[in-house]
């Protein structure tokens, strides 16, 4: 706990155009302002290889778990000291996209990290959080913003329920409100009426040269209810495979994994395969 002090903050909430009420720390909007300063200049001709460079910029970040799960009401939480793997994804892909754009400041982060956080691109409340990041890939493929492409890498086409959310209502405080979880309820059944792809994890290593540097990796799970576990970004490395850039839980900070993803995926229980999805500018 000893080395992690300094992630203790006090957080403000400030009313922002373009958004709902955030939650933002004096070190955080800070850490956004610096990040700006040290991404500007990374941007490469191959969107892939951009987010990868701005990625690896966050290279030995804190992994924090729930740092979204705060407060009374869903606000916008801005925290750049401590990221889980979906955070890492959601603030990694909102910078690259201000980077490509050649749009670097701190109101443009806000904008593009709403968007790319919430259903439509609106914060309405907890609900309108992607919380299934298989929906997450689903809406912000409706948005433009990137591509499932599990599919035409030689996924296969699956069926799940997805209620964990509702069959775990006590592991999530927003789940006391029962608008709150009729709302998770809709979105259960919206999802259970969606088929998902998946790439078996014995068929990624014979599917490695399809999946390029930069593309969102989400590994699937045998877990009942549950879609994804985990989530990070491919890069491949000096050895020619690929590796999975992300906030592990295993080193508890932004690393790439020492394995290649495929062999990497083998060591997680329960992992049954990925789904891929490629980013667009």
């Amino acid at each position: 706990m000893g080395k992690y002090k300094y992630l203790v903050v006090f957080f403000f909430l400030v009313e922002i155009v373009g958004a709902q009420t955030i939650t933002c720390s004096p070190a955080d909007k800070q850490a956004v302002e610096n990040k700006i300063i040290e991404i500007d200049g990374l941007a490469k001709n191959d969107f892939g290889k951009t987010l990868v460079a701005v990625g690896k910029s966050f290279m030995g970040t804190p992994y924090v778990a729930k740092t979204l799960e705060i407060g009374d009401i869903e606000t916008l939480v801005v925290n750049l000291q401590g990221l889980d793997c979906t955070t890492y994804v959601e603030n990694v892909l909102a910078f690259s996209l201000m980077l490509e754009n050649d749009r670097l400041n701190f109101d443009e982060f806000v904008e593009t990290l709403e968007n790319i956080r919430y259903k439509d691109g609106q914060l309405r409340g907890y609900a309108s959080r992607l919380h299934y990041f298989s929906e997450w890939i689903a809406n912000n493929e409706k948005k433009g913003l990137l591509k499932d492409i599990t599919p035409e890498i030689g996924g296969t086409e699956i069926t799940k329920d997805i209620n964990f959310m509702s069959t775990h209502r006590d592991l999530y405080p927003f789940l006391s409100d029962d608008e709150n979880f009729n709302r998770i309820l809709a979105s259960e059944s919206y999802l259970n009426g969606q088929p998902i792809c998946i790439l078996p994890q014995d068929q990624i290593a014979a599917n490695e040269d399809r999946i390029q540097t930069g593309d969102i990796i989400a590994l699937t799970t045998s877990i009942d209810g549950l879609d994804i576990t985990h989530t990070g970004i491919a890069t491949r490395e000096k050895d020619g495979r690929i590796h999975l850039l992300h906030a592990s839980t295993g080193s508890m900070e932004v690393e790439v994994s020492e394995l290649p993803l495929a062999e990497y995926l083998k060591k997680i229980k329960g992992n049954t395969g990925i789904m891929v999805a490629r980013p667009d500018s």
